[in-house]
């Protein structure tokens, strides 16, 4: 059984939790994660994973890329070719991340509009 101190405290700023959770709550992990759960089981170039994320620039992708391999999330091939063709892949672990992911993208689809009123609301010192 697992107790909630074997698991962690999200509250605790030195927890691995909470350290997990700011990896992976990010806008281009997020991005990332839909790109490549989308084409599972395929592989994805990472021009490809650039060109569908508009407006991630070159190193946030290489940075987000990383911290999904290095959390188990994604692996990474190489093909050493000259430009080298580096290939990307959600692990069964990543695609497990895109189901919570993708209920969070859905959630601020659905409630943008009420989102917007309340900034508006807040910007006017309604």
């Amino acid at each position: 059984m697992t107790t909630r101190s074997e698991r962690g405290d999200v509250f605790d700023p030195q927890c691995p939790t909470r350290q997990l959770l700011d990896r992976i709550g990010t806008k281009w992990t997020s991005m990332a994660v839909k790109v490549l759960a989308d084409a599972a089981p395929q592989e994805v170039r990472f021009a490809e994973l650039r060109r569908r994320m508009p407006g991630v620039s070159q190193k946030m992708l290489s940075v987000t890329l990383h911290s999904l391999i290095r959390d188990g999330l994604a692996t990474r091939r190489v093909e050493p070719t000259v430009p080298p063709r580096v290939h990307y892949q959600l692990t069964e672990l990543g695609l497990s991340l895109e189901i919570p992911l993708a209920a969070l993208r859905a959630w601020a689809e659905a409630h943008m509009p009420e989102i917007d009123l309340a900034n508006a609301s807040a910007d006017n010192g309604s």
